[in-house]
């Protein structure tokens, strides 16, 4: 039996004015290879556009899958979908399961939800994603659906755990820059593990495409969190209490990375929330953080050389032009390190710790010790802070990297290269934290 898993890396290399239902297209070209696999040629023809019906025949598509079956054999699943706006079309691609192999192909399709073109595409050049050993598709259900803001709308998709009402909810609230609702990273897929691990457990989680990926073109002048993380985390948190299962009063919110350090003003804006969990959270003004990372990596490096270290002042004092608290001579939009100056300002004049010092909700912190990106001095911050605070609880993980999975070492960004999943004893604690009250 065929199984057909639904996750998306949304990569909108162009923005286009329509919308177009992700979930509809990919189950569209699941359908044409099916329809094809159970020898239907003519009726896999009917999927072409008017246009382009006459530039190939059903003969043709017969021949085509005889071929393909003769290579990889017969089709078993699809996975791994990534889809792109180019122009008026809209392409998708899925990583397509056979019994000898698994193939990527390319999916063209018009607005009308007609194919127009599909073509095989190359192999990644890095290793795949691979599904955790706790993934059991038998323990969740999947839903689309959308979070939505007055110019437009992003992806989401809603897991549940079968056979359960009246759990709880994760929402989850990505890290810096464009980002899919797994929030990839090289072969990582954290949100996803995420999702699963904590089906597994009996709770539900909203997981969603980040807006800055979906419509780039919207963030080309002066911007803050506002428009790029907080509206639609608020959102997110008021959709999750109309789905049907969740409990109301126990939806929380995960925030990794930035979404973490932004996780506290996301719980004044909506103090409904019956707790955050700050996963890999700055506790410092970003600046800071960055200038650690910068003289982390330079120095593991071992580049003594004259063009190394001017290249290394050179980035510092870049870094240095974001610590903005005002305006002043620099107009909003002017560009430091990829964003505008009242990002940084409006970054700068939160204090996060502060605002997690006056929040009602349970606060629960997780932090990897072999994380390069975010180091422990956060982590010793933040429980510093809220020592006296009975709702707030600490763990440590000596041996887990940024996006919580296990490193042998802190290493750099070529460790997510490799595919590593999200540990599952975070997942467990995460599971017990959200249940204990």
């Amino acid at each position: 039996m065929k199984s057909f898993k639904i996750f998306i890396l949304l990569l909108f290399i162009s923005f286009s004015g329509f919308s177009q239902n992700v979930l509809s297209l990919m189950n569209r070209a699941d359908q044409f290879f099916e329809t094809m696999n159970q020898g239907k040629f003519e009726e896999a023809h009917g999927f072409f556009d008017e246009s382009v019906k006459d530039k190939i025949t059903a003969d043709e598509l017969k021949l085509f899958w005889l071929r393909l079956e003769n290579s990889l054999g017969t089709y078993t699943s699809v996975d791994g979908a990534k889809s792109s706006v180019q122009g008026d079309y809209y392409q998708v691609i899925l990583t397509c399961g056979f019994t000898k192999g698994s193939q990527p192909f390319t999916f063209v399709f018009n607005k009308a939800e007609k194919l127009v073109g599909f073509f095989i595409a190359p192999k990644p050049t890095e290793s795949e994603y691979a599904l955790p050993a706790y993934a059991d598709s038998t323990l969740y259900t999947e839903k689309e659906v959308k979070i939505t803001f007055a110019e437009g709308e992003m992806a989401g998709i809603f897991t549940s755990p079968k056979n359960a009402s009246n759990f709880p909810v994760v929402i989850m609230v990505h890290g810096s820059g464009p980002s899919d609702m797994d929030e990839t990273v090289g072969s990582n897929k954290p949100f996803k593990d995420l999702a699963m691990g904590l089906a597994a457990k009996g709770i539900g989680s909203i997981r969603y495409v980040k807006r800055t990926m979906v419509y780039p073109n919207s963030f080309n002048k002066a911007f803050t969190v506002k428009e790029e993380v907080l509206d639609d985390a608020v959102t997110a948190v008021k959709l999750a209490a109309t789905l049907p299962g969740v409990n109301k009063t126990q939806i929380y919110l995960l925030g990794h990375s930035l979404g973490g350090m932004l996780a506290p003003r996301i719980a004044t804006l909506v103090p409904s929330l019956k707790g955050i969990i700050l996963a890999a959270a700055p506790a410092r003004k970003f600046a800071d953080l960055v200038t650690e990372q910068n003289e982390y990596l330079y120095k593991a490096s071992g580049d003594t050389t004259a063009i190394g270290k001017q290249q290394f002042m050179e980035s510092y004092n870049e870094i240095s032009k974001s610590r903005l608290l005002k305006l002043g001579a620099i107009a909003p939009d002017s560009i430091i390190l990829g964003a505008p100056a009242s990002y940084w300002i409006d970054l700068n004049n939160h204090d996060q710790v502060a605002a997690a010092k006056k929040i009602s909700s349970r606060i629960f912190i997780v932090q990897g010790g072999n994380d390069f990106q975010v180091s422990v001095q956060d982590f010793n911050i933040w429980k510093t802070a809220l020592a006296s605070n009975k709702n707030a609880s600490f763990k440590l993980y000596p041996e887990l990297n940024h996006l919580f999975s296990v490193q042998k070492e802190k290493g750099n960004g070529n460790q997510y290269r490799v595919p590593a999943n999200v540990d599952l004893s975070l997942i467990n604690d995460i599971a017990v934290w959200i249940k204990g009250k």
